[in-house]
């Protein structure tokens, strides 16, 4: 039986590996789930759902909620939102739980539902256990039809908070308050242009035009290089900050055109976070994929790391277990636990700007202070078989061993199966680009 949930909730093609009568059967054994868990009084269980801006996700998201009302659920629709905006909102209007429809960074034609419990929060790996055996015997739909209520104010009550969070002068107190926002045609589309230009930003809008299939299409935070091009060509815009699917998570370019990744941006709010007192322990969570110019910056400056396992929701985790109050991933979920339950790109962006202000330095200058290593990244296609080899090949496990060795203790080797694409991601880290990115291929070859 092929299991369901991944590193970042259930994700596949929509209408083939994640059809409407999966979805549907999700949605009613969660709602079971949820039953069994302690919760006050006999009302039925409140749950919201949200959706991004995929040509798949309205139908999903009707039949996900067709599910939780077949299993005794009341369920409210947010519309578009992005992710963070629904685990904000479960508490917020004070739900049991809710899900998301969306595949994040993915092409238009893979969707997913991910997972949120009574506090925000997605779910650890016993409950989607337990939801994933209880899918497997929930009947399939016979003529269901849901149509729940929308909550209309959803974005609005989601953007108040947001602007909550940063001085209402935010705009004002920078020297030259211009953005360029990257919309990736995706849920940031529905929310951005209005939070940022309430907080007195001008704003250049990217990509904020979503037709159902271009969402992430050569845009957005796994095509960062558009917004580059386009910040170099405008000597005013202050940053330029590019958002994946469902916006939680962020890349931020400078005023230079220069990428900041999450982790630089991660270093940026540790160390103004010690300074102002806000970084408990003087830690922060991060990621086996951090940056090894990242562990010195910290170094440097007297923070400390708890690592994690790669996805966001295990950075949350040991975030919860040390009371820290910030975590990180390379790739862009930034996590501030003082405001948000998961990652969040929009908040991120704000958060960096707060920096910015308080210290009256550029982005620029902020990054060049955090100086990573050179770093090589090789997606190698593998289905369930290829994945499992990587424990068993002798030849993979000899090339990597021997990649170790030749980098020594000034480099690292990673690899490992993607929790949410049919992928094995090797990554290679080192003084020299060249040689990492050519061990980084032998690696590739014996997989392949």
């Amino acid at each position: 039986m092929q299991k369901l949930f991944g590193t970042d909730g259930v994700r596949g093609i929509a209408g083939t590996e994640l059809t409407e009568e999966l979805a549907y059967q999700i949605g009613a054994a969660f709602i079971v789930n949820l039953q069994l868990l302690p919760r006050s009084g006999e009302a039925p269980p409140q749950v919201v759902i949200g959706e991004d801006t995929r040509q798949s996700s309205p139908a999903l998201a009707q039949a996900l909620a067709a599910g939780m009302q077949s299993a005794g659920a009341t369920v409210h629709m947010l519309g578009i939102v992005p992710t963070p905006a629904v685990a904000q909102l479960i508490p917020a209007l004070g739900c049991q739980g809710g899900a998301m429809i969306s595949a994040s960074h993915n092409p238009h034609e893979y969707n997913g539902i991910k997972l949120f419990n009574a506090q925000g929060h997605k779910l650890p790996d016993e409950l989607e256990r337990e939801i994933e055996a209880l899918v497997h015997i929930m009947p399939q739909p016979v003529g269901a039809d849901a149509n729940p209520p929308v909550v209309t104010a959803s974005s609005n009550l989601y953007l108040n908070h947001l602007r909550s969070t940063v001085p209402k002068t935010l705009a004002s107190d920078l020297d030259y308050p211009k953005l360029a926002l990257d919309c990736a045609n995706g849920s940031a589309s529905a929310t951005a242009p209005q939070l940022f230009g309430e907080l007195g930003f001008a704003c250049d809008i990217l990509h904020a035009q979503p037709n159902g299939v271009n969402i992430n299409h050569n845009c957005g935070s796994t095509h960062v290089a558009q917004l580059q091009a386009y910040v170099k060509a405008h000597d005013d815009i202050a940053a330029g900050f590019a958002y994946d699917g469902d916006a939680d998570r962020l890349l931020a370019v400078d005023e230079h055109g220069n990428l900041v990744d999450g982790d630089k941006i991660t270093a940026i709010c540790a160390r103004q976070m010690l300074h102002e007192g806000r970084l408990p322990h003087n830690t922060v969570a991060v990621t086996v994929m951090t940056n090894l110019g990242f562990h010195a910056y910290c170094d440097k400056h007297g923070i400390t790391r708890e690592i994690t396992q790669v996805g966001d929701r295990y950075v949350l985790q040991r975030m919860h277990e040390r009371g820290l109050h910030l975590g990180g991933e390379q790739s862009g979920h930034i996590i501030f636990r003082e405001f948000a339950s998961t990652g969040d790109g929009q908040l991120t962006a704000l958060q960096l700007l707060n920096v910015m202000r308080a210290t009256g330095k550029s982005l620029g200058e902020l990054a060049a202070e955090v100086e990573l290593y050179p770093q090589v990244l090789v997606n190698v296609q593998a289905d369930a078989t290829a994945k499992a080899r990587l424990q068993t090949c002798p030849a993979i496990a000899a090339a990597i061993t021997a990649a170790e060795a030749q980098l020594g203790k000034h480099g690292r080797v990673l690899v490992r199966a993607s929790g949410t694409e049919p992928l094995v991601r090797i990554m290679l880290e080192g003084r020299d680009e060249g040689e990492i990115t050519q061990l980084a291929q032998t690696i590739a070859q014996a997989i392949a």
